[in-house]
């Protein structure tokens, strides 16, 4: 009798795949997204469904304030410096398709800030050497690498132990040429 009352009860369903690993994180993210004034995480994970393709690609939501009045709050967008005259003709649209997944009034006001299109930090000038100048190889040389990696059958390594043949070869050509 008490097997039959254990079969009875429904077994809870185990959880697979990426449930459990959501389950661990979905704290610290909706943690993470109610300090910067995402109280719908929905607004940061599916921007792109929020606003649509073309503006989720020159568009990112970078934080919701509210201010002391509680006349709703202020949505701030990351965009780029070109596109920024764009996104401000459709700021009320954007405005109105967020409120639309709080559900409420949430935004009363849209502010863009411009930036370069990687950001701050990496927008700045690139210091890197110049690319080195291929040297011309001497015929001579190529045909005794060639000849030196003959014997070998692999096609992938026979083609690596010429091109090592070749820089041994001309390395010693200019050092010698140098003495």
């Amino acid at each position: 009798m008490a097997r039959n009352a254990t079969h009875s009860q429904q077994p809870s369903r185990r959880m697979r795949g990426f449930e459990p690993a959501f389950g661990l994180m979905k704290d610290p993210v909706r943690a993470a997204g109610e300090s910067r004034g995402f109280a719908v995480a929905r607004l940061l994970t599916h921007w792109a469904d929020v606003v649509g393709e073309e503006l989720a690609k020159c568009t990112r939501p970078v934080k919701v304030g509210y201010g002391r009045d509680g006349f709703g709050g202020t949505l701030t967008l990351l965009t780029t410096g070109p596109m920024a005259p764009m996104i401000e003709m459709q700021k009320e649209m954007i405005r109105t398709k967020v409120n639309a997944v709080y559900g409420y009034n949430a935004i009363s006001r849209v502010l863009l800030t411009q930036t370069a299109p990687i950001g701050f930090a990496e927008g700045q000038a690139e210091f890197s050497p110049a690319p080195k100048a291929a040297a011309a190889v001497d015929p001579a040389i190529k045909a005794r690498a060639t000849e030196t990696a003959a014997p070998i059958q692999d096609p992938g390594l026979r083609a690596a132990l010429e091109a090592l043949a070749e820089n041994i070869l001309n390395r010693r050509k200019t050092t010698e040429g140098e003495k």
